[in-house]
Parts: structure tokens; sequence; C-alpha cells
């Protein structure tokens, strides 16, 4: 049977037509759905890019675990997700979220507006034109990075608030990341693993003894309620958490990388907003502050652990030197800052 050139030409328009009108699938975790922070910046971002060519539909995710292995299978364009789990696609961008990398102290105490201007340079250095081939791991690659706030040491008695007193204590530790346990066990407490499902209950329940979590966490995952009359929140940052966007290059045009961690660098104040917001609706006597003669020995505990930890293949070196030098830039008064890097 013969076709027409007539009907050839029609069937490759509509071939066209529904190429140009196919949407790239983002599948987004976000803890509280639909309504959550991370979900509705992602819908800003959606927008955003269609200016830029990209047309741009939304999956909601409460189970990152699945939101991660859907996008593994091929069956979303792109995921957004923590950094613990995007990693496993990008090490350097995953490694942000290392131990104590962008904690600054100055005279004794935990300089929080610093530590952030850490994290913000390093987003934005990593969302530069310059850092655009570490972004790239084989078929994948860094859309843009979100920090979560600052994750804090939340315990449901108070009296553990020194690092001999956690020893032999239970640790929430997500199964996911091998550096949570492998820190935990170096100071002598008890690894638990959890994940973003049942950390909560688990705390709450008294399954552990300690989580480690930013403040945005606090409501969805109920912790007032494993915090009770006895426990509290240390305000002392382990890490800088951050979920992260990655996509399959295959999928998006040449150079929307570039365009897609340009916008998500310029949400960081947005980001600070809804960190500083959650945060203020912690309640005032939750907060508990560690003695300051504490706070220099903690932070180099946290440097040597992230140097050990970085040593076993579980951080990408390269990021922790370039996180070195961004914090020596914020505070360059400090004394590790006599040395360039912080691993040869």
């Amino acid at each position: 049977m013969k076709i027409s050139k007539l009907a050839l030409a029609t069937a490759a328009l509509v071939g066209m037509v529904g190429a140009a009108s196919a949407k790239n699938l983002v599948c987004v975790w976000d803890v509280a759905g639909k309504t959550g922070d991370v979900y509705n910046a992602a819908i800003d971002y959606g927008v955003a890019m269609q200016k830029n060519g990209v047309d741009i539909e939304l999956k909601s995710y409460v189970d990152e675990r699945v939101a991660v292995e859907d996008f593994r299978a091929g069956q979303c364009d792109a995921v957004v997700a923590t950094a613990f789990r995007t990693k496993a696609f990008n090490s350097v961008a995953g490694s942000i979220d290392s131990i104590g990398s962008s904690t600054v102290v100055r005279n004794n105490k935990i300089d929080i507006p610093a530590s952030y201007e850490v994290v913000r340079k390093v987003i934005q250095l990593f969302a530069s034109e310059n850092a655009a081939k570490m972004m790239v791991e084989g078929n994948y690659e860094v859309g843009g990075i979100f920090p979560l706030g600052a994750a804090y040491p939340i315990v449901r008695d108070r009296s553990i608030n020194s690092v001999e007193a956690l020893s032999g204590k239970k640790i929430a530790a997500f199964d996911y990341d091998k550096a949570q346990g492998a820190m935990i066990q170096k100071i002598g407490a008890q690894p638990v693993s959890v994940d973003v499902t049942n950390i909560g209950p688990r705390f709450n329940n008294g399954f552990v003894d300690m989580v480690t979590l930013p403040a945005v966490a606090y409501k969805p995952f109920e912790l007032y309620k494993g915090i009770g009359t006895k426990g509290g929140i240390g305000r002392f940052p382990i890490m800088i958490p951050t979920v992260q966007l990655v996509f399959n290059k295959s999928k998006f045009p040449d150079g929307f990388g570039l365009k897609s961690r340009q916008y998500w660098a310029g949400q960081f104040d947005h980001a600070m907003n809804l960190i500083k917001k959650a945060e203020a609706g912690i309640p005032a006597a939750t907060w508990d502050d560690l003695p300051a003669e504490n706070i220099p020995k903690y932070v180099l505990m946290l440097r040597e652990a992230r140097i050990d930890i970085a040593k076993q293949g579980m951080y990408n070196k390269q990021t922790l030197n370039i996180i070195k030098r961004v914090r020596c830039s914020v505070n360059g008064s400090d004394a590790e800052c006599a040395s360039k890097n912080e691993l040869e």
C-alpha cells in the first residue's frame, strides 16, 4: 500500500507537535506532600523553566525512597530529594551535606549567619559555568541545590548535653547514609537505622534517644511529642542538609542544567525565610545552648570524623577541599586556614 507524501508530511507534523508538547516529569519528595515548602518551591521552578522552553510536570511523593527509585528506573526525568539520596548520582554536590563542613565558630560560639554564608557561596560556586563539569556524572546532572536548614541534635532527655553523655545511647541514622552511622559509632553511641517515613515515630516512641534534623521537620514529624518536658534541641548544627534536583541529561535540552542551577541558587533567600520561620515556630524553652567551652572541641571532633569518613570514600574529597576554602573565605582567622586543603 502506497502512502502519499501529504500523509507522511502530516504524520511528521503531528510527531513534531507531540514532541513539542511533551512534558518532563519531575518526581518531588516532600514530607508534607503537595502542601510542603519543597513541593511549592518546585511549582515556582516549573513556571520559571517554561521561559527556558521546558514544560515541567510534577509528581508528589512522601516516601523519598520510592521517588528516587522511580527516577532511577526511568519513570521520572528528574527527581528532587535530599542530598543523602542524590549523592548516588553526583558525589560532588551530594557531599555538601558533610558533617560540620559549613560550621563557622567565632569566640567559642557558633556563627549561624556565617555558616549559612558558607552554604550560599558553595551553592553559587556550583551554579557557575566554571563548575558545570563537576555537576555531571555519567548521564546524570545536578540541576539545583536548596538548603533545608541546620540539622540540630534533638534529644528526649536534656541531660544528654555532651558527647560523653551520648555513649551507649541510641541515635537515629538514615540507612542509606553510611557516614551518619560511622560518625555515631565513632562517639561510642549506637546507630539505629531509620528513613524519613519512620524517624519521627521512632523518636517519639522512645526507640531512639536522639535524632539530628532541621527545624523544618519539627512540626511534620511531631517531634514535640518525643521532646516532651524533658527533652530539647541543642543549638549546635551538626550539618546543613540540602535537597537537590538531579535530572537525566538525555531528557532535557543542552544547557538546561546551568540555567536550572542558577535558578535554584537565586532561591537561597527564599529558603532562608522558610528556615527562619520554622525555627521561630519552635518554643524558645525547647532550645538548649551548649557550654561554650565544649564547642571548639566538638567542631574539631566533627572535622576529624569528616576527614576519616572521606578517606573511607563516603564523602567526595574535592568537595571538602572546596568547602574548606569557602569556609576560610568567610572566617579567615580560623587556625585551620593556615593550610589550603582539608584533604590532600
